[in-house]
């Protein structure tokens, strides 16, 4: 695999928490930076993912009114809780 070098300003702290794992993985920092690197952009790849499927409900209607969303938050924990808004 080809890689290329990047270079960031690292908060102390952040590099100390790094540090600390590398240790206690014995693992690199840059094996540790790697891993969680990839783990973000997983994640916010996720998050594209799923704002584009719901943006994709709303132009279909496929939406839930506020109102009933919000009557039924307020009746959890209620001796009558409504059923989840359909």
């Amino acid at each position: 695999m080809n890689t290329k070098v990047l270079t960031a300003h690292v908060p102390l702290p952040l590099v100390e928490k790094i540090d600390q794992l590398s240790i206690r993985l014995e693992r690199s920092r840059g094996w540790i930076i790697k891993q969680a690197l990839s783990a973000w952009l997983d994640q916010e790849e996720e998050r594209q993912r799923l704002t584009l499927e719901a943006l994709g409900d709303v132009d279909a209607g496929r939406v839930i009114a506020h109102k009933n969303i919000q009557e039924w938050a307020e009746s959890l924990g209620t001796e009558n809780p409504l059923p989840l808004p359909q």
